[in-house]
């Protein structure tokens, strides 16, 4: 039997498609996957569980309204879809919302995950993924879930997909113990702390066009004095090398606002990431990369105290066209890191181990407007302040950040003309001691730094600490 499709071009997909099962059924060729092309529904099963495990592979429809959960989703396999615009509810703060694990050709689409009041602040993520290949989540919603260990979390993935996703509200109250690091910190404090997105130890990643934005938990000074933020909990008998006397002596830390918007991290397997056209705001750190082959391009990070950084190891990063605006500490910053290593040839028995380096880097055509006027600028007014920043190795065994172009980049102050609205004091300004800082005096420092037509408005200290190479 054969189908004249130029009759057939103005019918509905519901009429081609019986068509085509009673042509099957005619020529003796029938094939049950001819059906998979309908939707599944929750609705005609006890939960939505349920509905995952009857239909493996298939594309399962959640309608719209709320979808109340007590235990964690999970999805296993290959080809499953769970799409809708329903919003699920996870009433446990002790579980997760979504799980997907040793899973390929994955996608969740349109959804809304969420927790009622009395279960937002939770020790768990609200969807993680692992062990997986070919995952997408698509206009996925994810919020208040506020935890410490990321709304939306992938561990070992590969070719994962964030597209067009919200993250609202997934900051805490947490404790951040350091005190297993005895040679480095010693210590742990209050703090707020969370992470909108974390990507650890994965390949081919493309988080594009997102909203991570916290309205929650702000660093203002009301906040800090009713949750007691940056007060040490507890210390060890003998303080880390990375922090100052003063500040053991003190037993009080003013980096107590922490996480960030967006983390790429697992430095020696993480690769091939893409972070593009997402906007994030009010976080602490706005976008934190540990990787190689990074592109990070056409991004706006507003209100993040850091704007980004990359360390420990991110080799070949390109941060390209992004807007960062009102930023306290720094904008941008590469640096080597406790995560960077050498390479170690074979000795012996020893296989040869190979080196985990920053640099290689390009620096173009950003744009950094209203630097100093973010939330936390009080809580760093005392510190030192660049907008460009390029660190020594964390420890004397870092191997050095080398090779960055940094070109096309424009600084922004505050004008009392154009924005009479943004200066308090017109001497203020600018927020910043140099356009760029760049740490010297070990072996360690950063090596082949070029410079060229970028705007560098001097702060309150000059352009540069020192000379900045053609």
């Amino acid at each position: 039997m054969r189908l004249c499709t130029s009759r057939f071009v103005n019918i509905s997909r519901v009429s081609i498609c019986r068509i085509v099962v009673v042509a099957g059924i005619a020529c003796g060729a029938w094939d049950a996957s001819l059906l998979r092309a309908a939707d599944v529904s929750t609705k005609d099963y006890p939960n939505i569980q349920s509905a995952i495990d009857a239909n493996p592979g298939r594309t399962i429809q959640v309608p719209a309204g709320d979808h109340s959960v007590q235990t964690t989703i999970r999805i296993t396999g290959e080809g499953t879809s769970l799409v809708g615009s329903g919003r699920i509810l996870m009433t446990d703060p002790a579980k997760h919302i979504l799980e997907i694990e040793h899973a390929r050709n994955i996608r969740i689409e349109g959804l809304t995950f969420s927790r009622p009041d009395g279960a937002m602040d939770t020790t768990k993520e609200g969807i993680l993924i692992s062990d997986t290949r070919d995952v997408t989540l698509e206009r996925v919603r994810v919020i208040d879930n506020r935890t410490r260990s990321g709304s939306i979390r992938l561990s070992e993935v590969r070719d994962g997909r964030i597209l067009n996703c919200e993250v609202r509200n997934y900051m805490t109250i947490a404790i951040d113990d350091r005190t297993q690091n005895v040679a480095l910190l010693g210590y742990a404090f209050r703090c707020i702390d969370g992470t909108g997105i974390v990507c650890d130890r994965c390949r081919g990643t493309l988080i594009q066009g997102n909203r991570i934005i916290e309205e929650n938990l702000r660093p203002t000074p009301e906040i800090k004095a009713q949750h007691q933020l940056g007060k040490f909990t507890k210390k060890n008998p003998t303080k880390g090398s990375l922090i100052s006397q003063e500040v053991w002596d003190a037993e009080y830390t003013n980096n107590w606002h922490q996480g960030s918007g967006l983390i790429v991290t697992g430095p020696t397997t993480s690769d091939m990431t893409r972070i593009l056209g997402n906007q994030i705001e009010n976080a602490a750190q706005g976008i934190d990369v540990h990787s190689d082959h990074v592109i990070i391009a056409n991004n706006i990070v507003n209100n993040a105290f850091i704007g980004m950084k990359a360390m420990h190891g991110s080799r070949n990063v390109m941060v390209i066209g992004n807007q960062f605006s009102r930023n306290v500490l720094w904008s941008i910053g590469l640096m080597s890191g406790a995560g960077a290593s050498p390479a170690i040839p074979a000795a012996g028995d020893k296989p040869a181990v190979a080196a985990n380096v920053d640099g290689g880097s390009l620096i173009a055509n950003n744009v950094i407007s209203q630097f100093g006027y973010g939330d936390s600028y009080w809580m760093w007014k005392d510190a030192s302040r660049a907008v460009f920043r390029f660190d020594n190795g964390q420890e004397p065994t870092d191997p050095p950040l080398r090779d960055v172009l940094m070109t096309g980049n424009v600084i922004s102050n505050p004008d009392a003309d154009e924005h009479p609205e943004s200066i308090d004091d017109p001497k203020d300004s600018p927020r910043y001691h140099y356009a760029v800082r760049i740490e010297s005096g070990r072996d360690n420092s950063p090596r082949n730094l070029h410079f060229s037509s970028n705007l560098l408005p001097a702060g309150s200290q000059g352009v540069s600490n020192t000379p900045l190479a053609p």
